[in-house]
């Protein structure tokens, strides 16, 4: 199909681009930027005047559900979310039901995702068996099969041991790791130790429960890079959630090591006294903190310590939500609210429009890399033959959070009632029109 984006605003914030143009598409690929050829004749012309077309935006944490967790949420429907967001490339944690630590599981996870025609799914494969943190998974074939990475999701290592051997195997394939640093007894509480948990009566998780186990994985990290050049393998850090967290990245960064980093919008954008009393859609894995640490998180997000904005997309049932605050499952939908919360954060933060818009198109295409294959060149960026992932953007359309709105089956979200101030008119992956609201 050909289609004609015509005069939109064109920001691609990895080659610095930002003019109004027309954009071409033929058979998938974007063939013209401003200059559209002579013999061009469309199928479809979208009119983008006064909407910015942008890079299709790349969330590095969405859980699909699929396989095993139905009742929360459907591949079909998390995926017609995130199109929904402008979000054409999602990485998918291994914490499924089984996990994704056999290759078959991964064929059929991809093979369901591609029928479907709406975002790229790179997978992440279980780094131990079941995630149970006590058997390396087969880290080999789940990479054979498309796997990008290998995580243990929200489920720490206790055997510090083991997870050395896995840093070990991971850089003798130059594998990448992406963990979430926990320390296993020190993260089982609730919320985030503060003043506020004291006064009602949660447990809390202390700073220290990120900073250990992340000192423990970056003096792993130094024991197998060593003098290596190219690095073996890169280390992931997802979800950070304290201003010490970001300082030991900015540090580990300093000194060279293969590390890069994300924040979710929840901890970007909320911190611990949004609870109030007993708010469940507050209950969030990291949890939120304080002002501190939101502020340090903020900063790194903006100077380059943190590398992608991320939705941490969790879809929860309706019965886990409904329980006390400590009982409910933790997790919110937010693949649909990825776009319009980044440039909140810049508009309060005053964070220039390019770093707002790269944190979420041009920044995790970078921590993805070369596990993009053949399309590490076009993924997060607009450039004349790359693939046409696109999202358009129309920034003069401000719109109310409000769940019966939302297109993921779950509809949690402690950003509800909140205005945000642009909404995706239309998405394309692969030239495809996977999503487009209605012109109201």
């Amino acid at each position: 199909m050909r289609i004609l984006i015509r005069q939109g605003r064109v920001i691609d914030p990895a080659s610095g681009t930002d003019r109004v143009a027309d954009v071409a598409i033929a058979a998938g690929r974007i063939i013209g930027i401003g200059a559209v050829p002579s013999d061009f004749a469309p199928n479809r012309v979208l009119e983008a005047a006064g909407c910015w077309v942008l890079p299709g935006l790349v969330d590095l944490c969405v859980r699909l559900r699929e396989p095993g967790g139905e009742h929360a949420g459907l591949l079909e429907s998390e995926s017609a979310a995130a199109v929904a967001g402008g979000v054409t490339s999602l990485v998918c944690p291994p914490d499924t039901d089984p996990v994704l630590d056999e290759p078959g599981l991964v064929d059929m996870l991809r093979s369901r995702a591609a029928a479907l025609h709406r975002s790229r799914v790179f997978p992440l494969g279980a780094l131990t068996r079941g995630l149970a943190g006590e058997v390396l998974a087969e880290m080999v074939q789940l990479s054979e099969r498309g796997c990008v990475g290998f995580s243990q999701a929200d489920r720490p290592i206790v055997n510090t041991q083991v997870l050395q051997r896995a840093f070990q195997y991971a850089a003798t394939f130059g594998f990448s790791l992406w963990l979430r640093p926990q320390e296993p007894w020190l993260s089982k509480g609730v919320m985030a130790s503060g003043p506020l948990a004291t006064r009602l009566g949660l447990p809390g998780v202390p700073a220290a429960a990120e900073v250990i186990a992340l000192q423990t994985m970056l003096e792993l990290l130094r024991g197998v890079v060593g003098t290596a050049d190219p690095a073996p393998l890169r280390l992931h850090v997802s979800c950070l959630s304290t201003a010490a967290g970001v300082e030991l990245v900015r540090r580990a960064k300093a000194e060279g090591l293969p590390v890069t980093a994300d924040v979710s919008v929840h901890n970007l954008l909320l911190t611990d006294t949004d609870i109030g009393y007993y708010d469940t859609r507050l209950r969030l894995l990291p949890p939120v903190r304080q002002q501190r640490d939101r502020a340090a998180l903020r900063q790194g997000l903006a100077d380059g310590t943190i590398d992608a904005l991320v939705s941490d997309h969790t879809p929860v049932s309706a019965d886990d939500k409904l329980l006390p605050f400590g009982e409910a499952a933790p997790g919110a939908t937010a693949v649909e609210l990825l776009a319009g919360l980044a440039l909140k954060w810049a508009e309060q933060d005053g964070v220039p429009l390019a770093r707002a818009l790269e944190v979420i198109t041009a920044g995790p295409a970078r921590v993805l890399g070369a596990r993009l294959g053949t399309l590490q060149a076009s993924v997060g960026r607009l450039v004349v033959g790359g693939v046409a992932d696109v999202c358009v953007l129309d920034p003069a359309a401000p719109w109310r959070v409000e769940p019966a709105a939302l297109v993921s089956q779950s509809r949690h979200t402690p950003f509800e009632g909140h205005e945000l101030p642009a909404r995706v008119r239309a998405t394309l992956v692969g030239g495809h029109i996977a999503h487009e609201a209605d012109a109201r």
